[in-house]
């Protein structure tokens, strides 16, 4: 179920302060975050974020597609390394 259009977008506040605090200083730097879940805003566009998926910071940089996603989903946590029974197809 989708979040109620009157609450608005979810962004944990210290995304906010570090957005705003690396427009300002106009480097173009990896921002670290934790936060899976928060939105992606307009005001995070060409912004690179390192997003945590349990083992390390994946570089994301944000475009104007991705407005209104979560970080999480530019972050995957398991990497798939293939279906077992796909030897024959490997070989062929």
């Amino acid at each position: 179920m989708a979040r109620s259009i009157w609450k608005g977008p979810f962004v944990d506040g210290y995304l906010l302060k570090k957005a705003d605090a690396a427009r300002g200083s106009g480097r173009s730097e990896i921002i670290k975050i934790w936060s899976r879940r928060s939105t992606i805003l307009p005001q995070f566009v060409g912004l690179t974020f390192g997003v945590y998926n349990g083992h390390k910071h994946v570089p994301v940089s944000v475009t104007e597609e991705m407005i209104g996603h979560k970080f999480g989903e530019f972050s995957p946590t398991r990497t798939f390394h293939g279906h077992s029974a796909d030897k024959k197809a490997r070989r062929g």
